[in-house]
């Protein structure tokens, strides 16, 4: 369970630096601090897979039966916050702030349904916390500038990409021993 919160942490630090220490983020300059973010980013992704796989199952709740529809369902939604918030604006991104970290919180609630472990409960519910904490911080550092609604096809180009991408996901989880088609997962 170590591993698994080293990575949580790892991972929240490295996403919120530039918001919490300004001053030595700005430091190691725009191309150097980009890499010491994705290198503590990726190291805590590293962590928080192989200590999510190597944690003991400690029950804290039964999902309940039926709720691995939602969770699918709720998967895409989030892919495709996760994938609009990197595009240009489109419609979505004029009504959403945040479409990144709220995929990120969408993601999270959606694991939470269908994983009633310790494990599932730190990993999922860090990673929630640490997205809605980062919305508070943005908002409060940085006054919102509505874009510009761009066209539709910006977010049905995301909406196609979330499809695929999601495609992979289920692909992965089914190598992994998954059948995410269940309904409910045990």
């Amino acid at each position: 369970m170590a591993l698994l919160i080293i990575g949580l942490l790892l991972w929240a630090f490295s996403h919120t630096f530039k918001r919490l220490m300004p001053g030595p983020r700005a430091s190691l300059g725009d191309e150097k601090g980009k890499g010491v973010v994705a290198l503590l980013g990726l190291a805590g992704i590293v962590l928080m897979v192989v200590g999510y796989r190597m944690a003991e199952v400690i029950p804290v709740y039964s999902p309940l039966p039926g709720m691995g529809h939602l969770n699918n369902l709720l998967m895409l939604i989030s892919l495709f916050f996760l994938i609009n918030g990197s595009m240009k604006p489109g419609v979505i991104n004029t009504i959403v702030r945040h479409n990144a970290l709220t995929g990120v919180v969408i993601f999270s609630f959606a694991h939470l349904l269908v994983n009633g472990d310790l494990a599932s409960i730190i990993l999922f519910g860090g990673l929630a916390l640490w997205a809605l904490l980062s919305m508070a911080l943005i908002s409060r550092a940085v006054a919102w500038e509505r874009p510009e609604r761009g066209p539709i096809s910006v977010d049905i180009k995301a909406l196609i990409g979330a499809a695929v991408f999601y495609a992979i996901v289920v692909a992965i989880h089914m190598w992994l021993g998954y059948d995410l088609f269940l309904g409910t997962y045990g």
